[in-house]
C-alpha cells in the first residue's frame, strides 16, 4: 500500500525532472547557437553535449533500481571520502585546469569533472549521521571516529575555499546546517554553531577583494555599467525586453554575445526575455512543483532518516534554483551558481540526475518506465 502510495509522487517527480532537462536543451541551443559558431565553428556545439549529459543523467536516474538506501547508509563516508580525493586533485595544475581563475575542474579528455558538484548532494547523509552522533556524545569525549568524520565533512569546504568555489561552498555550509536543525544536536550547540558560523562567512565574504566588488556591484551596478555591472545589466535588459510574454523563442538580442554566460548562469535571463513573464513564472512553478512534491513524500516515510535525506536533497535542487534565479535578478550578488537541470554543464546535470536517483533510490521504488511508455497499466506491477 505504502510502495502504491508514493509511486504516483515519485513519477510526477521524476517527469518534471525530465520536462526541465527537455525544456533546457531547448533554452542551451537558443542562447548558445550564435556563441558556438563564432568559437567552436557549429551551432549545435553545445546542444550535443547537453544532450549526451542528458543521456547520462538519465542512465543515473535510471540505475537507482540498482542500488538501496541501505548500502549508501553504509558507504556514505567512504563515498564522501572518494570525491574529496578528487577534489584535492583539482588543486593540481598538471590534472586540472582553471577557467576565469577557479581551478574546480579535472581533465578528462575534451570533458571537465566537477568532483565539488556530487559533493554537495553526498554531503547530506554523513552530516545528519555527524550531528546524531555529536548529540549521542555530548557528555563524552569525542572519539575517534567522530574526529574522524569531522575530518572529512570540513575537508571538501576547504577545498572550495582553495579552489575557490564559494557557491558550492554556500551551498553545502546551507545544508548542513538544516541537518544540523533536523537532527538531534542539542538547540543551544545550534545556536551558538549558527552564530560562529555566520560570523566566520562574514568574514570569508569580505576576504578577498573580488567579493568585495562583487557585493559593491551588487548595491549599485550602474555605477560600472561597463565592467563590473555589465552582467547584471544586461540580464535587467533581457527580462525587460521580454515584456508579459517574451519575443519568441530564438528570439532574444541578449545572447547575441551581449549577456556573458548566457547558456549558464544567466539562461534565466534568456528564458525571461524569449517567454516573457509568462515563461518565467511557469518555471518557477516547475520548482516549486519538484519542491512540494519532494518534501510531499519525505513526510510520509515510516523512517526519520530517510524523510531527512529526501527533504535535504530536495532542498539542494531547489535552493540552487532559488539563488541562481535571485542571482539573475539583481537580488543577490552575482555568485556562479547555474539552474538545475536547464544551464548548460556536465558534472552540474549529472550530479542533479544523481539526487533524483538518490531520492528514488530511498523511496525504494521500481518505476515501470516501460509500460508508462507504452501506456499500459502500470499500478498491476505493485
Amino acid at each position: 500500500m505504502k510502495e502504491q502510495h508514493l509511486l504516483k509522487p515519485a513519477i510526477f517527480f521524476t517527469l518534471i525532472v525530465f520536462l526541465l532537462m527537455s525544456f533546457g536543451l531547448v533554452m542551451v541551443f537558443s542562447s548558445s547557437y550564435l556563441y558556438a559558431r563564432e568559437f567552436h565553428a557549429q551551432s549545435s556545439y553545445f546542444l550535443f553535449r547537453q544532450l549526451l549529459f542528458v543521456c547520462l543523467g538519465s542512465a543515473v536516474i535510471y540505475a537507482s533500481r540498482y542500488f538501496s538506501f541501505e548500502q549508501l547508509q553504509k558507504y556514505q563516508f567512504p563515498l564522501l571520502n572518494a570525491l574529496t580525493f578528487f577534489m584535492l586533485l583539482t588543486l593540481i595544475p598538471e590534472l586540472s585546469f582553471k577557467i576565469k581563475g577557479a581551478r574546480r575542474w579535472l581533465s578528462i579528455g575534451p570533458f571537465g569533472l566537477q568532483p565539488g558538484e556530487f559533493i554537495k548532494y553526498l554531503i547530506i547523509l554523513p552530516s545528519y549521521h555527524f550531528f546524531n552522533e555529536i548529540s549521542l556524545h555530548k557528555e563524552k569525549k569525542w572519539g575517534r571516529s567522530l574526529f574522524y568524520k569531522s575530518i572529512s565533512l570540513i575537508t571538501p569546504l576547504v577545498i572550495f575555499l582553495l579552489q575557490p568555489d564559494f557557491g558550492a561552498f554556500t551551498i553545502c555550509l546551507i545544508m548542513m546546517s538544516l541537518m544540523a536543525l533536523l537532527s538531534d544536536l542539542p538547540k543551544k550547540i545550534f545556536l551558538y554553531s549558527c552564530g560562529f558560523a555566520a560570523l566566520a562567512f562574514s568574514g570569508l565574504l569580505v576576504s578577498r577583494p573580488y567579493r568585495i566588488r562583487r557585493i559593491l556591484t551588487f548595491l549599485d551596478p550602474w555605477k560600472d555599467p561597463q565592467n563590473t555591472g555589465f552582467q547584471i545589466i544586461q540580464s535587467y535588459l533581457a527580462f525587460a525586453a521580454g515584456g508579459p510574454l517574451g519575443r519568441g523563442v530564438g528570439n532574444s538580442n541578449e545572447k547575441l554575445l551581449y549577456l556573458p554566460e548566457a547558456y549558464n548562469d544567466f539562461i534565466f535571463s534568456v528564458i525571461g526575455e524569449e517567454f516573457g513573464l509568462l515563461g518565467v513564472s511557469v518555471t518557477m512553478l516547475l520548482y516549486l512543483a519538484l519542491l512540494t512534491v519532494g518534501l510531499k513524500m519525505a513526510l510520509v516515510q515510516d523512517k526519520k532518516e530517510k524523510a531527512i535525506f529526501i527533504t535535504g536533497l530536495t532542498m539542494a535542487l531547489v535552493l540552487q534554483a532559488l539563488l541562481n534565479m535571485a542571482v539573475v535578478l539583481g537580488l543577490l550578488p552575482t555568485k556562479g551558481l547555474n539552474l538545475p537541470f536547464i544551464s548548460y554543464g556536465g558534472s552540474s546535470l549529472v550530479s542533479n540526475c544523481m539526487a533524483v536517483a538518490l531520492i528514488l533510490m530511498t523511496l525504494n521504488l521500481t518505476i515501470p518506465w516501460k509500460n508508462i511508455l507504452l501506456g499500459k497499466k502500470w499500478q498491476k506491477e505493485q
